[in-house]
């Protein structure tokens, strides 16, 4: 999930989360005064909302467009930092990513905001593996658009390398290009050097490939300089402007990111409270009356 920890303080009550038989993501069972969390209000408009589903709607049918255009320009590029060389003729490639790009994961946020849990590799390696995450609407079928124009769809995922066979399945489920013959699920630490930074992924697909489009979440799955300070990661947005809404294409996600991280300088290892304090601090608020 883009090697982002989700800042969530504890809550007073705990809950029990069942996942057995492979039946899925169970509801947890809830004492009587739940904890607050940060995620609540965001969790609830990711599942609940028309608004979002119209949101991720309309961002894949502008994607169609978008590709239609790249398949007609072959000067056209979604990784100026990244494509070498001459490019032109290369075969097309689009990039997504997987989690609230392509599958919807908000069940797990949602056992965190009952829970008061905060994300952990074990709680989430379980929630890969049972295999419940959903299609982002207007996903699979981009996916499908661009494998009927002989475009090569891959995704590039912060999910582990351990956690792709499960993922892999997942998808298959509902129908997602999976590329063939070509692995075209590029999880991190596939390789020794794809980290959670993507950069050098992208640099692999841009060796054989022409990149029209890349489709993500967080401001990492387009460029490393995603982890850098708040004015620092400004910069770089304004750098690259241009090619929001073109060659870059954002799927709304106000649940976590390392939009929420910058204010504490990415700096999991402070404590939850130590974390909020940062993000209120952040906010740019109006005095009042």
């Amino acid at each position: 999930m883009q090697g982002i920890r989700f800042p969530l303080r504890a809550g007073r009550a705990l809950a029990v989360l069942a996942v057995a038989g492979g039946l899925g993501w169970a509801a947890p069972v809830l004492a009587q005064d739940p904890p607050a969390s940060d995620l609540l209000n965001a969790t609830l408009w990711m599942q609940k909302s028309v608004e979002f589903k119209g949101h991720a709607l309309g961002a894949y049918a502008l994607a169609r467009i978008r590709l239609d255009q790249a398949l007609a320009d072959k000067n056209w590029t979604a990784a100026p930092d990244e494509q070498k060389g001459s490019y032109q003729n290369l075969p097309p490639a689009v990039i997504l990513d997987l989690d609230e790009t392509a599958l919807d994961n908000s069940r797990y946020q949602a056992w965190m905001t009952l829970t008061g849990q905060t994300f952990s590799p074990k709680t989430w390696n379980a929630f890969v593996n049972a295999e419940v995450s959903t299609p982002i609407d207007g996903a699979v079928e981009f996916c499908k658009y661009a494998e009927s124009k002989k475009v090569k769809v891959f995704y590039v995922s912060n999910r582990t390398a351990d956690e792709e066979p499960a993922t892999r399945r997942n998808m298959e489920k509902y129908g997602f290009p999976m590329g063939g013959n070509v692995d075209t699920v590029l999880t991190s630490r596939e390789q020794p050097d794809w980290s959670s930074a993507k950069g050098t992924r992208r640099a692999y697909i841009a060796k054989e490939y022409r990149i029209l489009l890349n489709i993500g979440d967080n401001f990492g799955d387009f460029t490393d300089a995603y982890r850098k300070s708040e004015a620092d990661r400004l910069k770089a947005f304004e750098a690259h402007k241009a090619l929001w809404g073109r060659q870059w294409i954002v799927i709304g996600n106000p649940t976590y990111g390392s939009f929420e991280s910058a204010t504490f300088g990415h700096d999991f290892k402070k404590s939850a409270g130590e974390q909020r304090k940062a993000k209120r601090d952040a906010l740019d608020a109006w005095k009042g009356p």
